[in-house]
């Protein structure tokens, strides 16, 4: 059975702060969520950028998933410094994904992003980071919302790129 794709909805133009920015967030989400559908393991693994080998659409998958739990679990939380993203040793190790099916990284970015999103619904937009370990904690949960909605965007334009190359699937709405 294939997982239903979430939608693609743009919020309300009369939304308030919160729903809009929950509700463009929610929609980069979904776009990752739509450039990966219908795609085969080995094409999610594809590494076609040669100077860029991580920049894989399961990849890009993994890295969204780490960095949805290093900006609200950690920096936010102030939760432990845990996971692939503090490898200091590895470049870019949570993008180093091979022989993980591009279902099981979508489900865990799934997982994680349901995580964030119980996190920002107990927190205030004012709400400050509480890691003494990264100066962005100073920062408030707006800005990071900010943030994510701009990393999110940026590499689902990634992924337009990549798909096309691929596959030739284009589409962004």
């Amino acid at each position: 059975m294939t997982t239903p794709l979430p939608p693609r909805l743009r919020p309300a133009y009369d939304a308030d702060e919160r729903t809009q920015l929950l509700g463009w967030l929610s929609m980069q989400r979904a776009v990752v969520h739509w450039k990966c559908a219908e795609l085969s393991d080995e094409d999610a693994h594809r590494a076609l950028l040669p100077t860029s080998p991580g920049m894989t659409v399961a990849g890009l998958v993994s890295h969204l998933r780490w960095v949805e739990h290093l900006w609200f679990e950690v920096v936010l939380l102030g939760g432990a410094k845990e996971g692939p993203l503090f490898k200091e040793d590895v470049e870019d190790a949570e993008m180093q994904v091979d022989g993980i099916a591009l279902t099981t990284l979508l489900d865990e970015y799934r997982q994680q992003c349901e995580r964030s999103d119980e996190i920002i619904a107990a927190h205030g937009l004012d709400d400050t980071g509480r890691h003494p370990d990264f100066p962005a904690s100073a920062g408030s949960l707006r800005w990071i919302l900010f943030h994510m909605i701009e990393e999110t965007a940026r590499h689902a334009g990634h992924f337009d790129t990549i798909r096309e190359l691929l596959d030739g699937a284009k589409g962004y709405y």
